[in-house]
């Protein structure tokens, strides 16, 4: 082997090992001695308190399972970092390995998990659609000749057009660039509608000045897991989420997690959401699995 052919090999040694290594998050995580969680400034499941504090539902999620992969990895200190992720930046985050495990309220859909994985499904959302309580609109013929605002980098529009039941029906799309913007929008009055996940509906009503001049109205319009979302292909990192989140489901934390976070009273205004449990979250409790949304549609 001459010098030339051993330096590339060595080249390529380096490289190989270092693909390992980035596809490692385990190792990454135990030689770094911190994780980093990606978190959303207003989503239903993880908001911001401001001064960098985040909470939330799946904030809690997430703290449980970071607590098991310190016991995981046998680390007396685990730093959890913070990064603030939106709809639209989220899955590059999680695929160039800024983000370790995102925490906010992604879908589970066939096109996602080309780019990323996800652990099994801790929520099943339905998404629906916001008014004001005194604007007639009742359903998705309403919204012929009407603004509907949405989220930048969400497919819940996209969902309304496919709907069946929109079908002949036209509407002016407006887009937020988060949550809380396309809630101002119906808020203000730009739009007629915001449509988005049930409980990012219910949880801005909730934490609006007024939330007795809103109301969730009209068809569900899809049925879509929500999961917690992890960098593809590396395996033992997605079993110990997983493991976790399982064992979180056994021991009853979840439920105990559910009826903190939508059935009582929630910073910052000690507002409560009041959503129960619905049948379809119990049973993706009850038979935990990671299958995309297009597998619930297909059960339709």
């Amino acid at each position: 082997m001459n010098k030339q052919v051993l330096a590339l090999a060595i080249a390529a040694l380096a490289a190989g090992s270092a693909f390992a290594q980035a596809n490692d998050t385990l190792a990454k995580i135990k030689a770094s001695g911190s994780i980093t969680e990606g978190v959303r400034e207003s989503s239903g499941l993880s908001y911001t308190l401001g001064n960098g504090q985040y909470t939330g539902f799946h904030y809690d999620v997430c703290a449980n399972i970071i607590r098991d992969i310190q016991k995981h990895l046998g680390l007396a200190k685990l730093e959890t970092k913070y990064q603030p992720v939106t709809s639209q930046n989220r899955v590059p985050l999680v695929q160039n390995g800024t983000v370790d495990l995102e925490c906010g309220s992604t879908t589970n859909n066939a096109t996602r998990q080309k780019d990323v994985a996800f652990a099994v499904t801790t929520y099943v959302e339905e998404v629906r659609i916001a008014v004001k309580a005194n604007s007639g609109i009742t359903s998705i013929k309403d919204l012929n000749g009407k603004t509907v605002a949405t989220t930048t980098g969400t497919t819940s529009v996209q969902t309304l057009r496919k709907n069946e039941r929109a079908g002949g029906i036209d509407f002016k799309e407006l887009y937020g660039k988060d949550h809380s913007d396309s809630f101002l929008l119906l808020e203000s009055g730009r739009a007629d509608a915001f449509v988005m996940d049930g409980s990012i509906l219910a949880s801005n009503i909730a934490k609006s000045k007024s939330p007795a001049d809103y109301k969730i109205v009209g068809e569900v319009l899809s049925v879509e897991p929500i999961a917690i979302m992890i960098r593809k292909d590396d395996p033992a990192f997605k079993k110990v989420v997983d493991d976790s989140i399982k064992a979180q489901i056994k021991n009853g934390d979840l439920a105990k997690l559910w009826d903190k976070w939508f059935l009582k009273p929630i910073p910052p205004a000690n507002v409560t959401v009041n959503l129960p449990l619905s049948e379809a979250t119990k049973s993706a409790w009850a038979n935990p699995n990671d299958k995309p949304m297009e597998d619930y549609a297909a059960k339709k």
